[in-house]
């Protein structure tokens, strides 16, 4: 047996010594920014104190403060993980790399989801060691979750959880040169909550610089809350915690009473005269915009960063399928959907009646649900994108179905995952609760599709024809990957400008 020495990196802050495994080291829990504490927990992130000697950087550290989070009676525990790992020191980040880099390697930057309340880089869902196995150099972050990360408290910078993805960027560009990596070609991707992260950096000034391209799993460029929103929401959480909605007031409230606060907020009404509920009642925290991302994108924010965007065919079967809604969804709960989704309606579901003859009612909720959840913002975002010169826009649609419970979970949400990751293998993914389910996945739909992002990061090219306003071409991902023109044609036409309607 070869015995390496444990790979050894000096960063900006101090050395880190991690793990060698084969071709690959690890390097988990590397601080980028200072433990927020107190009233820094509602203050913009600052730089971590240097540190002397090594640091370990072989066992995973703890990670935001969250509840733990089921969805019914699917397993989520391989995308959510186990909970809340305790400890102060969270804002860190993992980082992936060939055992002997060369250097100059691409660099991907992952911005995990759960709902902006859930989640963090312990996932096994996480694991980027088949990034570093084909020669990327792959880095996973934690960000402040809930009422630290999300309140919009007066007093606060809003979006903290955001400020926190946009420090680990800067981290990247000081110091990924010494893991192999190459700062000027930096591609950053998340998925759901991560992936809305993702566009809202796309379209602020404040990120500009730190990446070269960018991809969006199951994001919302239209997914941000009004000011007056956010703000029913702080009323709700000052409330819950018998306080005033002043940052100071927050600041002394232990992270403990914040996370079971948060844990209270669910289902709060956020229709205003003016604005939907972008979330639809699913999250009460999300990010605070006075102008959405996909708007911002069409005004020339994000101008020459590369852009691959997707969502799944059946994005809301995990919101239905596992608490039982779906088989017992009736046409009222179709038109109850498209109510909160959607100016007309009635226009909304004739539409997708006529593009999907014979589907159940479920079939329908969960697509009007997972339309106004991922896709219109996709659309949205992937068009401002495409509308601008200097750079590529890409799209997919992730089609291959689980048969988990039942056989009815399907495309849903986070089911690309394992495959991007190049995890597909791993045990807990497997079972009829599980969320690959009973069958084994084609053998090649990882291999294909994790090559895909490779190529993408590395050279801006997934390797199908971009994405355009006139043709919109889309690659289908599935056991057979077939490429598509406007493949939501009439369905994505009724959500296009839908608040002018």
């Amino acid at each position: 047996m070869n015995h390496h020495p444990a790979p050894v990196v000096t960063t900006a802050q101090g050395a880190v010594r991690g793990l060698r495994r084969g071709d690959t080291a690890a390097f988990l829990n590397i601080p980028y920014a200072a433990p927020p504490r107190g009233a820094g927990r509602f203050a913009p992130p600052r730089p971590h104190e240097p540190w002397d000697g090594v640091r370990d950087a072989t066992v995973p550290g703890p990670n935001a403060p969250q509840s733990e989070r089921a969805l019914g009676s699917v397993d989520m525990s391989p995308y959510f993980g186990t909970g809340w790992s305790r400890g102060e020191d969270y804002l860190t980040v993992n980082v992936w790399t060939p055992a002997a880099p060369g250097g100059g390697l691409p660099v991907m930057v992952f911005v995990h989801g759960g709902g902006f309340v859930a989640g963090s880089t312990r996932s096994a869902l996480y694991d980027g060691s088949a990034f570093a196995r084909d020669g990327v150099v792959l880095v996973t972050l934690n960000y402040r979750l809930g009422i630290a990360g999300f309140l919009d408290i007066p007093g606060a910078p809003a979006n903290r959880g955001l400020l926190d993805a946009a420090a680990a960027l800067r981290w990247v560009q000081e110091n990924i040169a010494a893991f192999g990596g190459d700062p000027g070609n930096v591609t950053l991707f998340g998925q759901s909550a991560g992936a809305t992260i993702v566009g809202g950096l796309l379209a602020t000034s404040e990120a500009a610089g730190l990446f070269r391209r960018v991809i969006v799993q199951s994001g919302n460029g239209l997914g941000a809350f009004t000011g007056e929103q956010a703000a029913r929401v702080t009323e709700a959480a000052a409330g819950h915690l018998g306080i005033a909605p002043r940052i100071d007031a927050f600041a002394e409230v232990s992270d403990e009473r914040l996370v079971e606060a948060a844990t209270r907020l669910a289902g709060i009404d956020l229709r205003t005269a003016t604005h939907r509920d972008p979330l639809l009642g699913l999250s009460p925290f999300g990010l605070v915009l006075a102008t959405q991302p996909a708007e911002a994108v069409a005004a020339g924010a994000g101008t020459g960063v590369d852009l691959l965007i997707g969502t799944n065919t059946e994005e809301a079967n995990l919101y239905l399928v596992p608490v039982g809604t779906y088989a017992t969804s009736t046409a009222a709960d179709v038109d109850a959907t498209a109510a909160r989704s959607h100016p007309d309606p009635a226009r909304l579901v004739d539409a997708y009646r006529k593009t999907r003859p014979g589907a159940s009612h479920g079939a329908l909720r969960s697509a009007v649900m997972g339309d106004a959840l991922f896709g219109a913002g996709s659309w949205a975002l992937a068009d401002a994108h495409a509308a601008h010169a200097g750079s590529a826009t890409y799209a997919y649609e992730f089609a291959w179905r689980s048969r988990a419970l039942e056989g009815q979970l399907g495309a849903t949400h986070a089911v690309e995952l394992p495959f991007v990751f190049d995890l597909a293998r791993l045990p807990q993914l497997y079972g009829p609760n599980a969320l690959l389910g009973p069958d084994e996945p084609p053998a090649d739909l990882a291999a294909r599709m994790h090559g895909a992002w490779v190529r993408f990061a590395a050279t801006g090219d997934p390797g199908w024809d971009p994405y355009d306003t006139e043709r919109r071409a889309t690659m289908r991902i599935d056991a057979a990957w077939s490429q598509a023109d406007d493949p939501r044609g009439p369905e994505r036409r009724t959500w296009v400008n839908f608040e002018q309607i």
